[in-house]
């Protein structure tokens, strides 16, 4: 879908794209990442870069839990993301983490290496861990 056309309702009002053809329109607030980053988790871990995401707990190796900025509405948010254990070699891809506490303030995450959730003996702190969330700010 390619953007031709947005209607703004106002300041504050939601903002709608509509496709090429006419028969298609999205809510560009949807659609947008509201919170990223990119970290090292080694044995302090430290953002890259990041956006709308204030604090860092280290919680134990393969432990992170992320403070968001800006909270979001609702724990029913959505996220992709990838680690690499070793700079930008040997990257997962999408996965390589599991939910442990999902919260509107922060989310907690298990870095594991290996397809076991529970990480059993095989958490990690990665070289670079990154990760995109989406869904309704508060």
């Amino acid at each position: 879908m390619a953007l031709t056309q947005i209607v703004k309702d106002g300041l504050g009002a939601s903002l709608t794209a509509t496709s090429e053809g006419g028969a298609v329109t999205t809510s560009v607030q949807q659609g947008l990442v509201k919170a990223w980053f990119s970290m090292n988790e080694g044995s302090t871990p430290a953002f890259h870069d990041s956006f709308n995401f204030g604090s860092i707990t280290d919680n134990g190796t393969g432990d992170i839990t992320v403070a968001f900025t800006s909270v979001f509405g609702n724990a029913n948010y959505s996220l992709s993301g990838s680690n690499a254990n070793s700079g930008t070699n040997y990257t997962r891809g999408p996965g390589g983490f599991y939910d442990s506490a999902v919260a509107t303030s922060s989310y907690r995450y298990l870095s594991c290496f290996g397809s076991d959730a529970s990480g059993n003996g095989a958490l990690r702190d990665d070289a670079r861990m990154k990760q995109m969330y989406v869904g309704d700010l508060a």
